[in-house]
């Protein structure tokens, strides 16, 4: 009776080490991905800025074939590479729970087109970041693995995407503590027992992961900002409601053609998908012009040179990137819109800092906080990733109040975001799922 436990036991424990080393194997290469994935971003955006350097007429025509290749390539070989990355998370999240195929949403193929793809859209100019891509990316990573498993039964299909998008968060921000808040407010909505343990090895090592390649660094850089006072009650609530207008107003014009899919220009789009991502790059590249470059890209550049040297920008500057980014989204390329959003939300911080004559460090903070929070509606996530950025325990207090006034406002005027594209990729024919590579 004691050598058939024993068998057992030694069985059950090997079983438990394959899978943990099966997962751990899997955080591993979803690290090394969104790390080459944040590279290449880099380089795209490097090379853009170097052959646009002294010929202001190249975007014309650069950036609407560039998008027009894009969109080509996705709609016929990629589908479901389009867009955020995230909606198709949360989407291949509730299939998977019903038992339904999710290989449109998270696959290997989606995942090296995503970053494939979203480099190339970045060579462009587009007004699009890596981060939401990211998540997908992660995500089908650790969907990937799950067929390798010992024992599928134990940690269900579900749970290794949402733990694959937190961790694609995490590395893309290099803040695994944001990577779980996204998962409990966008994502999953709760941590289950079962899932936590899962969950919170796989951020880890993934953020482990970048870390290790690139050093424990800021996103953005380190916004200096010393402690602050009473003076700023005023100016924060303001900058919460305004981002909370603002951010909610950019939600409800990304919900534009999911909404009224049988106005005139979406129909358009859909019979004429090339054609219409063509003019959607020459609307960036006109918005590039105007700003003089500052719409251009995902936003990093600028936004880093904002936190860092305190620059100021022109009034018109949130404006021309907030529409870059809506233009951009509409056109159907692989991009995501966290980094554009703390980009806007920098900028309109810069502006409100002048308006108020008030600090501008703590502003441009409380902006993309603002900014972030009222487009995602998760403000607990844009908070943490805001305060990875700041050396000051005397601003956590007001991050949190105005990322939840804008959230408060937002959800006002509209529903979540991530959540309302969501329901757009759960009606999957099961005829066109492609492989589950």
């Amino acid at each position: 009776m004691i050598k058939p436990l024993l068998l057992l036991r030694r069985r059950f424990a090997s079983v438990r080490w394959r899978t943990r080393v099966t997962l751990w194997v899997a955080a591993t290469c979803a690290g090394l991905l969104v790390v080459m994935f944040a590279r290449l971003a880099d380089l795209a955006l490097m090379q853009f800025a170097q052959q646009t350097a002294g010929r202001p007429w190249l975007p014309f025509i650069y950036t609407p074939l560039v998008g027009m290749l894009v969109v080509w390539l996705t709609t016929r070989f990629f589908a479901g590479a389009q867009g955020s990355g995230i909606p198709q998370v949360i989407a291949a999240t509730r299939l998977a729970h019903q038992g339904k195929p999710v290989s449109r949403l998270v696959s290997l193929r989606i995942a090296f087109a995503k970053i494939g793809l979203g480099t190339l859209a970045l060579t462009g100019g587009f007004s699009a970041g890596r981060e939401g891509p990211s998540v997908q990316v992660a995500a089908s990573i650790m969907h990937f693995f799950h067929r390798y498993l010992p024992n599928a039964r134990v940690i269900r299909p579900e749970d290794l995407i949402l733990a694959g998008g937190a961790a694609g968060i995490a590395a893309a921000f290099n803040t695994p503590l944001a990577g779980v808040a996204f998962a409990v407010e966008e994502l999953g909505r709760k941590l289950e027992t079962r899932t936590s343990g899962v969950l919170l090895s796989t951020i880890i090592l993934s953020g482990m992961v970048a870390i290790a390649i690139q050093g424990n660094y800021n996103y953005f850089g380190h916004l200096d900002v010393q402690d602050v006072s009473l003076t700023i009650i005023a100016p924060a609530v303001a900058a919460g409601i305004g981002c909370g207008l603002l951010g909610g107003l950019f939600s409800r014009m990304l919900l534009w053609p999911q909404r009224h899919q049988r106005f005139a220009l979406w129909e358009w789009r859909r019979a004429h998908p090339v054609w219409f991502a063509g003019g959607c790059g020459l609307i960036v590249a006109v918005l590039g012009a105007l700003s003089g470059g500052l719409s251009f890209g995902s936003g990093y550049g600028i936004t880093s040179q904002i936190i860092v040297s305190d620059i100021g920008l022109p009034w018109h500057a949130p404006i021309t990137r907030f529409l870059a980014t809506v233009v951009t989204y509409f056109s159907g390329i692989p991009g995501g819109i966290f980094a554009p959003s703390l980009a806007v939300g920098a900028a309109v911080g810069a502006n409100v800092a002048e308006f108020f004559n008030v600090a501008a460090q703590p502003m441009i903070a409380l902006c993309m906080v603002g900014f972030l929070a009222a487009v995602t509606q998760s403000p607990i996530t844009a908070a943490i990733i805001v305060m990875e950025m700041i050396d000051s325990h005397g601003m956590v207090i007001s991050l949190m109040g105005v990322a939840l006034i804008a959230k408060a406002v937002s959800a006002r005027m509209g529903p979540e975001l991530y959540q309302q594209l969501a329901r757009g990729f759960l009606q999957v024919p099961a005829a066109a799922a492609p492989s589950k590579l």
